[in-house]
């Protein structure tokens, strides 16, 4: 057998069991945010703490999924009293988004337990190994298209 066609597969493998594992802390830390929090929100939580406001088509394009469906998502996040929309002061007709305070106070009490978890997993790992780990995601992350 092929030896990269083999190291592939174990990729696979490792990236699965990561997605699973993943899926079921997205659970977790979505209700630590909020009760009726659906678990693929707290992904766009996580992208508009890093900005302190955005505009729906830029978070769109950049997420790479349809203004509509994340539209949907955000009014979701609205309803819920952790997104608000302001006018864009550059163009009346677009709005930018943010989070309320109460938004970013139960963000950053989930965000804070996750890292946690992250540091405790990562803490016996020499610190080069860490930074290169992220590094790989990185690329990763920014080939996947």
């Amino acid at each position: 057998m092929d030896e990269h066609a083999e190291t592939l597969r174990a990729v696979e493998h490792e990236l699965t069991a990561l997605l699973r594992r993943g899926r079921a802390v997205s659970w977790e830390v979505a209700r630590e945010v909020h009760q009726n929090l659906e678990p693929n929100a707290y992904g766009l939580l996580l992208w508009l703490r890093r900005y302190d406001s955005v505009r729906l088509t830029d978070l769109a394009s950049r997420l790479r999924i349809g203004k509509g469906t994340l539209s949907r998502q955000i009014r979701g996040l609205e309803a819920l009293g952790l997104v608000r929309r302001t006018p864009d002061p550059t163009d009346r007709r677009a709005s930018q988004l943010s989070l309320t305070e109460e938004g970013q106070q139960r963000f950053d009490a989930a965000r804070a337990a996750r890292m946690d978890h992250i540091r405790r997993v990562l803490d016996s790992w020499p610190a080069q190994d860490v930074a290169e780990f992220a590094r790989l995601l990185d690329k990763f992350n920014n080939d996947w298209s």
